[in-house]
Formats: structure tokens, C-alpha cells, sequence
């Protein structure tokens, strides 16, 4: 069964699939520029490594100081004083991130040519998984190696860019030559994912990625129609303005 939605389900950014629904995107991209790359390429897929707290917002710090229980007036003239006792607390202890992305790489000199990134939920949250992020996209934006950079995630903070309208999702094509200026693909829940060309060396045809179709195909593959309980809001929920519409698109596929 296909999804409800014409492009992109915001059901697949649910905490608990997201995860998985990233690895079969990469792997699935991957795939299709397999397809149409000639033998002069390759597409590698790499990992980016760091630690943070599991939640990128907590501080750690000095915690104030806190009184177990209140003292009467009487107990200031007392000769004996209460003795603290233990409370149970947590702390934030560093954990491991590995986050996929993809090269495409010249075979002859092993150069990556395009870095293809689907961005994840650390990457839009203040916190180290975004820093690490911006610092890598930093070195390839001063550098000969194009960027392709999918958003499909409607929580968090976009990442930094001028001159862009609002959206709930959007991919960026980044060639190196054309820097600063690159392309933006902005689109909601209502329009299906474009169609983009991914950039390689100057004298070679750019293979495209039908983004709809790849995301068809993770669906379908996934059985996301079986994992996925669209009686349940969405999270994080849908926005108010598309909300009835959304509802509309379940009921038409999955009738009561």
C-alpha cells in the first residue's frame, strides 16, 4: 500500500523510523546513481563520527544547591541538625553518533567529487551533531567538491542560507563553481519531490535522482503502510495550516 501523501509522509519523521527510514534513503540513492554512473565513478558511503548527551540541550554545570525539608523556628535553638538524605538523579553521559552520508567519488584519483547529505535530527538541533555538520559543510563549500543537501525533516532549525522562502522541506544543490550561489528546491507536504541533477566533473552528464520515486520505493520496501498508525498525530505535529488537508489524505487511504 502507498503512502497517503503526494511527496514526502511526515510519518516518516517519527522518532522511532526516522533512523531507519535514513539508512534505506542513502542506500537507495545510491542505488540509483549506481544506475547511471559510468565506470570513471563510484559512490562510497561514509560515516561522520561524535559524541554528545543524548539530549544536544542539556548544560552540564553546578547544580544549585538544594534543602531536604524546612526547619521550624524552634529548630534554630536545636543542638542537633538534619541530616541530608540521598536522592536519586541522572547525568548526562556522552554516547556515540554515526551519521551516513554519500561520496561520489573519480575512480582514477579517488577524489569525492559530490558529497550527498540527508540531513538528521542532530543536524537542525543546537548541539554538537549541528556543529559538526556546519563545520563540514564549511570545508566543502570552500573546496572544488559540489554539495547536494536533502531536508526532509520539518522539526528544527534550517540550515543557514540567504535569500530562501519558507518551507517545510527542501533540497540544495550546490555546485562548486557557481559558489555562493547555489540551487533550492523548496517544497511542502502538498507537492512530491523534485527531480534533481547531481553535479560531477565538467565534461560528464549529470545523472538525475527522481526523489519522489526513490522515496516511493523506501516506503514500499520498508512497509511503512504496516509500521506507520495514522490514527496517531504525527510527530512533531502537523502544522495547523495543512492539518485538515492531511487528515483528508488518510481517510481517502485508509477508510474507517
Amino acid at each position: 500500500m502507498p503512502s497517503p501523501f503526494p511527496g514526502m509522509d511526515p510519518y516518516l519523521e517519527n522518532p522511532g523510523l526516522w533512523s531507519e527510514v535514513h539508512s534505506r534513503l542513502i542506500v537507495a540513492i545510491s542505488d540509483a546513481l549506481d544506475d547511471q554512473l559510468s565506470d570513471r565513478y563510484r559512490v562510497a558511503i561514509e560515516k561522520r563520527v561524535y559524541q554528545t548527551t543524548p539530549d544536544d540541550s542539556l548544560a552540564i554545570g553546578i547544580p544549585d544547591v538544594a534543602v531536604i525539608g524546612q526547619s521550624s523556628p524552634s529548630d534554630s535553638t536545636s543542638s542537633t541538625t538534619a541530616v541530608a538524605e540521598p536522592m536519586t538523579i541522572e547525568l548526562p553521559m556522552l554516547e556515540e553518533i554515526q551519521e551516513r552520508y554519500l561520496e561520489v567519488r573519480e575512480v582514477g584519483s579517488g577524489q569525492a567529487v559530490t558529497v550527498i547529505e540527508v540531513l538528521s535530527p542532530k543536524n537542525k538541533r543546537v548541539g554538537e551533531g549541528r556543529q559538526a555538520y556546519l563545520s563540514k559543510r564549511q570545508r566543502i563549500l570552500a573546496s572544488q567538491t559540489h554539495l547536494v543537501e536533502i531536508d526532509l525533516l520539518r522539526a528544527g532549525e534550517p540550515l543557514p542560507m540567504v535569500g530562501a522562502i519558507s518551507s517545510l522541506y527542501r533540497i540544495i544543490v550546490s555546485r562548486s563553481q557557481h559558489r555562493p550561489k547555489a540551487e533550492l528546491y523548496p517544497f511542502g507536504l502538498r507537492q512530491p519531490l523534485p527531480t534533481i541533477a547531481v553535479p560531477l566533473l565538467p565534461e560528464d552528464e549529470e545523472p538525475t535522482l527522481a526523489m519522489q520515486s526513490i522515496l516511493e520505493l523506501v516506503y514500499r520496501r520498508g512497509r511503512y503502510h504496516q509500521a506507520i498508525d495514522y490514527n496517531q498525530p504525527a510527530v512533531p505535529p502537523i502544522p495547523k495550516s495543512e492539518l485538515e488537508w492531511a487528515n483528508s489524505q488518510i481517510e481517502a487511504s485508509h477508510p474507517s
